[in-house]
């Protein structure tokens, strides 16, 4: 059974080629290397720094972290600050 007392904060890792170093512009996105959904951004964050580390010799290609928390729920963010 899941743990509750944990908040599930889920992030996106993915990653691709792009057409150039000035703009997240996919070259194929076809071919996007979707590494995974993840519960936490720690674990998200490991699995980018990985795949970030074996892309090194290719400059155009990127990883990002998206944090997918934040658009299934916009007002979580202001609910914590109060």
């Amino acid at each position: 059974m899941p743990d509750h007392a944990q908040p599930q904060l889920l992030h996106l890792v993915f990653g691709g080629e792009l057409v150039d170093l000035e703009h997240n512009v996919f070259k194929n996105l076809d071919q996007l290397d979707m590494v995974g959904v993840f519960p936490n951004y720690a674990t998200a964050y490991a699995a980018w720094k990985a795949k970030a580390q074996q892309s090194v010799d290719n400059a155009h290609m990127r990883y990002f972290v998206v944090h997918l928390h934040r658009l299934l729920d916009p007002e979580q963010d202001t609910k914590h600050s109060h």
